[in-house]
């Protein structure tokens, strides 16, 4: 690892069900409250087949949730209701935004831009849409974002689709969007990727360009914003 992101530390975790990277997260992130000189850390894995949806009133991109074919979780983070599963890189950032200038909409664009950089190394043109965080091919879906902040700092993620079964997205309105179609690496590339191999390239994209997060200054503690995500 190069010394200068060595404030970085990456775990590769395989395929992990929901609640238990959510009890990594939360240790981690009470590690951080406790000790702000803890490292910041970056976990990436796929999940076993699950829906989770944001702490938000509106619930109807469930489309009532009975139907579902897999476990469905409620989560502190932003956004509408989405799908997890195999062939899926999720990637949980824990990163005190304190050292990053306190600033939530520079670290959505920073994700987004790790991702479409991503894609762009396996050939794959992928882009923003205005007032819609995530990634997008057209008007594909191939990326979603979702992040909770405590105390500045930061859970939950990114979920990249990299290959596999898109169809339990149809039981659900993902991120809320109507009329979305996902996509993923396999799809638009044409060809298979393993996720494990996609998430050693995002570590070292990771461990390259977090310096770009990071701000010299170190602010005074103010009330933190709680969620965002799409």
């Amino acid at each position: 690892m190069n010394a200068a992101v060595v404030d970085l530390h990456v775990r590769w975790l395989g395929r992990t069900n929901f609640a238990n990277a959510l009890a990594l997260q939360e240790e981690i992130v009470a590690k951080k409250r406790e000790d702000p000189s803890h490292l910041d850390e970056l976990l990436l894995l796929e999940h076993e087949p699950v829906y989770t949806i944001g702490r938000t009133p509106d619930q109807s991109s469930l489309l009532g949730a009975a139907h579902l074919p897999y476990p469905l979780f409620a989560t502190n983070r932003g956004g509408q209701a989405t799908y997890h599963g195999p062939g899926q890189l999720m990637g949980y950032p824990i990163i005190d935004l304190r050292r990053c200038g306190q600033d939530l909409h520079k670290y959505l664009r920073w994700l987004e831009r790790l991702l479409i950089e991503l894609l762009a190394g396996y050939g794959i043109t992928a882009s923003r849409r205005k007032s819609l965080t995530g990634v997008w091919i057209g008007n594909c879906k191939i990326a979603s974002i979702g992040v909770g902040v405590r105390h500045w700092v930061t859970m939950h993620g990114f979920a990249l689709n990299v290959c596999g079964d898109l169809s339990p997205f149809d039981q659900i309105v993902p991120c809320g969007i109507n009329n979305v179609t996902m996509t993923s690496m396999e799809k638009e590339a044409g060809r298979a990727f393993s996720v494990a191999d996609v998430a050693a390239s995002f570590e070292k994209l990771a461990l390259d360009r977090i310096s770009h997060l990071r701000t010299a200054a170190e602010p005074e503690p103010i009330s933190a914003p709680q969620m965002q995500g799409t």
